[in-house]
């Protein structure tokens, strides 16, 4: 990350890895005739000034520019493990934001409401992570607040601690944000409808024929 900030809002991308259930790289599977991580990058459009993708390989990278729009910033994976919290990190230092908006390149059918409402939520705080009633938290479609969650970031890596709760959990000042809140933005709360696999994604393109996304 550099010294100056020049903008507010930023989304971080998740794309490294080679799906074993798909044989191929997942964020460029088709779905609706574009590939599955322009449905998220689409999404957050109007919502950030700013778009990372984090990829693993300059091969990944190059394939990755040659399907999307200039206006992405594309950056590799500093390290060979292939981890949300490293994609994370290597995110976190290359973003110009503020404030930076963590998602998987897998979830289509974000609600850029839900986003809004996050960024709003994480003003005064270091992060706001939709937690479901049963506790579980959503690490990768949560705002963060860059700085201090970089640093937190680096202290978990340097620690050997390679998930994102080991993150998290060095991170103070949270706010956790009940998906029963954010179900009156997102009723079926599809935005954390992920593509893990053949099925899922014809899942997805059922929903999306039938018109059930949210905004």
């Amino acid at each position: 990350m550099g010294d100056q900030q020049l903008l507010d809002r930023s989304a971080i991308v998740l794309a490294g890895g080679v799906s074993s259930r798909f044989g191929k790289d997942k964020g460029l599977m088709p779905l609706a005739d574009k590939p599955l991580i322009k449905h998220v990058l689409d999404a957050v459009n109007d919502v950030v000034e700013e778009k990372v993708i984090v990829v693993s390989s300059k091969v990944q990278l190059e394939n990755y520019a040659k399907t999307l729009d200039l206006d992405v910033k594309l950056t590799v994976d500093e390290g060979h493990m292939r981890t949300p919290l490293l994609g994370t990190l290597t995110g976190l230092k290359v973003t110009s934001g503020k404030y930076a908006l963590l998602l998987p390149c897998d979830t289509p059918f974000i609600s850029n409401k839900i986003v809004s409402l996050l960024f709003e939520l994480c003003i005064n705080r270091n992060a706001a992570i939709p937690r479901w009633p049963n506790g579980y938290i959503e690490p990768l479609q949560a705002v963060y607040y860059v700085k201090p969650t970089l640093e937190a970031a680096e202290r978990a890596f340097a620690a050997g601690n390679l998930n994102m709760r080991s993150m998290i959990s060095e991170l103070r000042g949270i706010r956790y944000v009940s998906t029963l809140v954010l179900q009156q933005l997102d009723s079926e709360l599809r935005t954390f409808f992920n593509v893990n696999t053949p099925l899922d994604l014809k899942r997805a393109e059922l929903m999306l024929k039938h018109g059930k996304r949210d905004a």
